[in-house]
């Protein structure tokens, strides 16, 4: 969507303490914690761990047995217990070895992608693309950068190794842009045109439109075993759950609070739960995608946007767009532990972690600048001005096997 202020709320958020103890009544969630492993933070070797920052692993390396039941065709699953077990610090696939590291930003009101070098901070190209970039995806195959140029109806391809733009794809309404597990399709969230448009993942070809009833679908996340996937309908606020085979909705849910604006979605290292940013709540709701059963939800901070896993799969990212600050969420303990305040305020919206772990990247949407963040600290490292409306930046190469899009979802 353009980057314009999001609603007043209608309805006060609840406070932290209250949100947590409906966090622990809720049924579903008492089910979910109970499920967790026993947190290990007052061990000795977990405290050197986290003096490390995000480049510490959080459990030993050797892979898991992986779900039997999972999408045909689909990677096997690494661990069973942490989906982002291939996203380790500097654990780079073979096909984007040899890619510069790059942030790519496109800006929505300037129709181009800003090329930053993240070790100077500088800016190093700017890319003309279509009208409305919203988010910079890289392929399930990791070779492309798709730019989504939504109200240009188009997708502009770069080249991550030579950063040079291709011929743009026509393709209608591509607010954001999502890859079947299994690598066969790409999943167009056409919000204007209420529809899930299945792509095929290398063409673009049209193969199934999905019409929705919800308003404004616009992120999503898959489930450990792929066969369904969690969708943020912002303007509506409502929830979907879809059968990844079968290309159906399977599951729609309307949100408990007056006015919800959902945004990013991200499954929860486990397996177990999804949380989704709400913009107008101002914090998180956390559901079970399984049962689908009413979601608990989490106060963060004012316009809740963006959510990132650290690369030891311990914390998740919430850039809380309307107050310039990032709470910090711990898995295994299930409650923030920190926020970070950006000097001079700012817009945190969308990004990514480095491949080493060690800078989260986001971009300030009403800002027209992007924020490097050190992960151990919260320190600002950087801040670097860009085009008008930067929105879904992309830091490229990540570690991975695959990417599920967005700006980098990657197992």
């Amino acid at each position: 969507m353009p980057p314009t202020p999001p609603p007043p709320r209608t309805r006060p958020a609840p406070s932290p303490a209250r949100a947590l103890r409906t966090l622990i009544a809720g049924a579903v969630c008492a089910a979910a914690l109970a499920a967790l492993p026993a947190c290990s933070g007052t061990d000795s070797a977990h405290r050197a761990d986290e003096a490390l920052g995000s480049q510490a692993p959080a459990r030993p390396e050797q892979p898991k047995p992986g779900r039997a039941d999972t999408l045909p065709g689909m990677p096997p699953v690494l661990d069973a217990k942490d989906a982002y077990a291939a996203d380790r610090p500097g654990r780079l696939a073979a096909a984007v070895k040899d890619f510069p590291t790059r942030i790519y930003v496109p800006n929505t009101l300037s129709d181009t992608v800003t090329v930053i070098d993240p070790r100077t901070y500088k800016v190093t190209e700017t890319i003309p693309v279509g009208h409305q970039p919203q988010h910079v995806v890289p392929s399930w195959d990791l070779k492309t950068l798709w730019v989504n140029n939504d109200l240009g109806n188009s997708l502009t391809p770069i080249d991550p190794k030579t950063g040079k733009a291709g011929k743009p794809v026509d393709v209608h309404d591509p607010y954001n842009l999502y890859f079947t597990p299994d690598g066969k399709y790409a999943i167009v969230m056409a919000s204007k045109d209420r529809q899930l448009v299945f792509r095929d993942a290398h063409t673009m070809d049209r193969v199934k439109t999905v019409p929705v009833t919800c308003g404004g679908v616009n992120h999503a996340d898959f489930s450990m075993d792929g066969r369904y996937f969690i969708v943020s309908c912002e303007f509506s606020g409502e929830l979907l759950k879809v059968d990844t085979a079968k290309m159906k909705v399977v599951g729609q849910r309307k949100l408990d609070v007056r006015g919800a604006m959902p945004q990013d979605v991200k499954m929860s290292p486990d397996g177990k739960r999804f949380y989704i940013a709400d913009m107008a709540a101002d914090g998180l709701w956390i559901l079970d995608g399984d049962t689908f059963a009413k979601p608990a939800f989490l106060h963060t901070g004012k316009g809740a946007h963006g959510l990132y896993v650290s690369r030891d799969s311990r914390e998740m990212y919430v850039s809380n767009r309307g107050e310039g600050t990032i709470s910090v969420f711990d898995f295994a303990k299930n409650e923030l532990t920190r926020k970070w305040r950006l000097p001079q305020g700012g817009s945190p919206d969308m990004g990514g972690v480095s491949a080493d772990g060690r800078v989260l990247w986001l971009s300030g949407r009403y800002n027209s600048e992007v924020y490097a963040i050190d992960t151990r600290s919260g320190k600002q490292l950087a801040r670097i001005k860009v085009g008008n409306g930067p929105h879904g930046l992309a830091v490229y190469p990540q570690p991975g096997r695959y990417s599920l899009g967005h700006t980098g979802i990657f197992r």
